[in-house]
């Protein structure tokens, strides 16, 4: 049996109410060339049930587990059972919006630079989609613009093999995804194509509504310095200095955020493990520095880069 080109991997946990109607939305995709893993994480309501109503579609394949793993373990589980050259996961409670695949897929199977693909709920600052980003450019944007690692997994299409190189998800709570991104784009390239492909359904019933949440958050939250105290670090040498700074600010406005909800603790729990010594605050705590244009690919001219899609141009690669 020939391997599909995407693996669609939704994980679930008491989705009853929800995995219907997402189930429905990646079976009603454009790019029809795809499987659809559904791994089951020991739910407690009907969620399977529903899950097998779908079943009689060839591309559908429903797991239970024996045993309640958690959230990025399953995600990692469902990784492991794809067969597809690309993995695009899907959230249980969420809609994809018919051409999603498509849009996505189109223009990472003609750069083979890059190893992932991301969307977000808005359009990407700085320029016209898709835009090709080099490890560097991606921590600017991260660190110097406005921002790249803030979407769930369901943002991104990766190449199989470029997931399972960079080792598949941390397994360190709700902030997983985030630990991902930091690693992942630190050594891959990344394609970022058009935003709203999917509605990210929000509801009390959510992980990172949990009181547990704010707390694994909170443990992660010297990710960002220590990625840039890495001598990997993609950045250069001036652009960590105010990547420091502003990564000290925004520490400390979180940590402000959190006593205004009248949860001190939590705030006193992201500054204990922010990763900085009192030297690192009298240096770094300053106002921040972002610019708009930070990561965006620009020609000799300093102008925004026009990609074109794939087959605009000879040769396939969009830059």
């Amino acid at each position: 049996m020939t391997a599909p080109v995407v693996s669609v991997l939704m994980t679930a946990y008491n989705r009853e109410r929800y995995i219907g109607p997402a189930i429905e939305s990646v079976l009603g995709q454009t790019f029809r060339d795809f499987e659809l893993i559904v791994v089951d994480d020991a739910s407690s309501d009907g969620t399977v049930a529903v899950a097998r109503r779908f079943q009689d579609d060839p591309r559908v394949r429903v797991v239970v587990n024996p045993a309640n793993l958690g959230d990025y373990p399953n995600r990692n589980r469902a990784a492991a059972l794809a067969g597809g050259e690309f993995l695009k996961y899907h959230d249980s409670d969420d809609v994809m919006y018919p051409h999603c695949l498509a849009t996505m897929l189109e223009p990472l199977r003609a750069e083979p630079r890059a190893g992932l693909a991301l969307s977000a709920s808005w359009c990407w600052p700085g320029g016209p989609c898709p835009m090709l980003l080099t490890p560097r450019m991606a921590y600017q944007r991260e660190f110097l613009g406005g921002g790249l690692f803030m979407g769930g997994p369901a943002a991104g299409l990766f190449r199989a093999e470029a997931f399972r190189r960079v080792g598949g998800f941390p397994q360190s709570g709700v902030g997983s995804d985030y630990l991902f991104w930091l690693a992942a784009c630190a050594v891959l390239w990344t394609l970022l194509v058009p935003g709203d492909l999917f509605w990210y359904r929000t509801h009390q019933q959510q992980e990172l509504r949990s009181p547990m949440a704010a707390r694994e958050y909170a443990l992660v939250a010297g990710a960002a310095w220590r990625a840039l105290e890495r001598p990997d670090c993609p950045l250069e040498a001036a652009e960590r200095e105010v990547a420091r700074r502003n990564v000290a600010y925004n520490t400390v406005k979180l940590c402000l955020r959190e006593i205004r909800r009248g949860r001190p603790g939590i705030g006193a729990l992201r500054l204990a493990r922010a990763g900085l010594g009192w030297r690192d605050w009298l240096r770094y705590l300053r106002p921040p520095r972002r610019r708009l244009m930070a990561g965006t690919p620009l020609d000799e001219r300093r102008d925004y880069l026009m990609p074109g899609w794939p087959g605009d141009r000879p040769g396939g690669r969009l830059t």
